[in-house]
């Protein structure tokens, strides 16, 4: 008798689901614009000689701490996907904890499909900010319903009241 689910062999699991490592530090809050990209920039080139190959990097932006950290309260966050053999993983966090500006670090490993590329492209920006104003004029358009709607329901309270009294 045949089973209709068959197991799927290691190699086929392997091919389906990869390793990848996400590596999350946090950088001072007091650092200027172009030196967060510049650490970015340091970090992945580092990520790159020894090794690692980068899937992804993205500076999620200032956010402040569950609990201070060297008297900061909040701080830079920035997320690197990236896959190698894991060798490049204490060289790149030794650069971290080296460095006064990165104040934590944390690499994860994960199994599973590879995170896509978050595009910067001008296409897709041109895109959204197209869809936006048509959102406005919907916005703008329920406003003045619901204002005249207010104004109305204003009207009958007055005249309930002035019902009520006589």
């Amino acid at each position: 008798m045949t089973s209709i689910y068959e197991p799927k062999t290691l190699s086929e699991t392997m091919n389906d689901l990869q390793s990848y490592y996400e590596t999350m530090y946090i950088l001072r809050p007091d650092i200027a614009e172009d030196e967060v990209t510049n650490h970015i920039d340091k970090y992945n080139k580092l990520l790159e000689e020894f090794g690692g190959t980068i899937i992804d990097s993205q500076m999620r932006g200032k956010r402040r701490l569950a609990y201070q950290i060297s008297k900061h309260r909040e701080g830079i966050y920035v997320q690197l996907s990236h896959q190698g053999d894991g060798q490049h993983i204490f060289k790149i966090e030794k650069a971290m904890r080296l460095s006064e500006d990165v104040i934590r670090y944390m690499t994860v490993k994960q199994e599973g499909p590879l995170p896509t590329p978050r595009s910067s492209t001008k296409s897709s920006t041109e895109a959204e900010d197209k869809d936006k104003p048509e959102t406005k004029v919907e916005t703008k358009e329920k406003q003045s319903v619901a204002s005249a709607d207010t104004s109305t329901s204003s009207k009958d309270d007055v005249e309930t009241k002035e019902n009520a009294e006589s």
